[in-house]
């Protein structure tokens, strides 16, 4: 009898440790007919008296040496090659290993990597966004491959491509401490209660910094550019500019911000809400322009920026001109965000 490439017939005595290649049936008369033992099954000792009692003195397996890797294996393999900082992964079932985040922070996927790897033969690998907030626990991917028994060359050519920087990792937000200026000449001369101040200060907690000062201003230049100044020299190692961003003429806040010194990286968003916002470095200390909206939106610009921020990344005028495609919010009923396509343009 000719067998397929990799597959041979061995007695059931010999055969712990090695793979069916194909599901064995059991019958009951009157009751039952199901498999007992499934293809891909691993052979264990107290397989051979059931697997004698229906018969099969010999069995049909994937053959060893035959540079075949169980899907088990294979799916272990390449997420623990995938796997950077923050991530954990579990066991493998029915050739799925799932990954989860270890710690609360920015979810970063190398995209480019991802399709290549997903280019392959028989690979699949699948997660969620890049750039999203995850918490801890979250599940964020999931590996397998297609077919019960892969090549073993081909995982290893997916570790080949994962060991130059993870595929997927969770970036932890740093701790920092945030000084905030707060324009207006209403807020200012104590007409209207700030609004902005409590917002800002929740989304930066929740995120595991602290606003650890809020100077009041009007909208004047000179001062906005003293309160940037002494927050600075006090230690602020961010700084959130809030109120003043629209094209109003008395609304100097962008103007006040290139004045204390900020370079901007980009002053205009293509998100909505959030396009009248600015965000500037002086020195290596990045200082940002909010618009009103962050206010009253659950989820803004803010949402997409300073979370990267925090974890360390680099934000690029390209990289806020690509948050267009995904830019939009569609202002549901019920804001589930950040599970949701908001920001998420990839």
């Amino acid at each position: 009898m000719h067998l397929p490439k990799g597959i041979t017939a061995i007695p059931v005595t010999e055969a712990v440790g090695t793979v069916l290649c194909h599901d064995i049936t059991r019958i009951v008369p009157g009751e039952c007919k199901g498999p007992a033992f499934k293809k891909g099954h691993i052979i264990r000792e107290e397989d051979v008296e059931p697997l004698l009692t229906l018969g099969k003195e010999h069995i049909y397996v994937f053959a060893p040496g035959a540079g075949l890797v169980h899907e088990d294996e294979a799916a272990l393999r390449i997420a623990r090659a995938a796997a950077g900082q923050g991530i954990a992964f579990g066991t493998p079932s029915e050739g799925r290993v799932n990954l989860t985040a270890a710690q609360d922070g920015l979810l970063c996927v190398d995209v480019d990597l991802l399709r290549r790897i997903n280019s392959l033969d028989d690979m699949c690998f699948a997660t969620l966004h890049t750039g999203r907030e995850t918490m801890a626990g979250t599940p964020v991917a999931g590996t397998r491959v297609i077919p019960l028994m892969i090549q073993e060359e081909k995982v290893a050519r997916v570790e080949a491509l994962c060991a130059s920087g993870p595929l997927i990792q969770v970036k932890p937000f740093a701790r920092r401490k945030v000084g905030m200026v707060t324009t207006g000449s209403e807020v200012f001369h104590g007409r209207i209660k700030d609004g902005f101040g409590p917002v800002v200060r929740r989304k930066f907690e929740r995120l595991g910094s602290t606003v650890v000062r809020q100077i009041l201003v009007s909208d004047d230049i000179s001062m906005t550019v003293a309160a940037i100044r002494e927050l600075l020299d006090q230690g602020a190692e961010m700084i959130v500019v809030t109120g003043g961003m629209s094209v109003d003429p008395d609304d100097q806040t962008p103007a006040s911000i290139r004045a204390a010194g900020g370079e901007a990286v980009s002053y205009g968003a293509p998100v909505l809400p959030g396009a009248m916002f600015m965000l500037a470095f002086i020195g290596r200390v990045p200082v940002l322009g909010l618009p009103g909206c962050v206010m009253y939106h659950k989820a803004s610009i803010f949402d997409l920026i300073v979370p990267r921020l925090l974890a360390g990344e680099t934000v690029t005028r390209d990289d806020i001109a690509g948050l267009g495609h995904g830019g939009f919010c569609a202002a549901c009923a019920e804001c589930r965000y950040p599970a949701c396509p908001f920001g998420k343009g990839i």
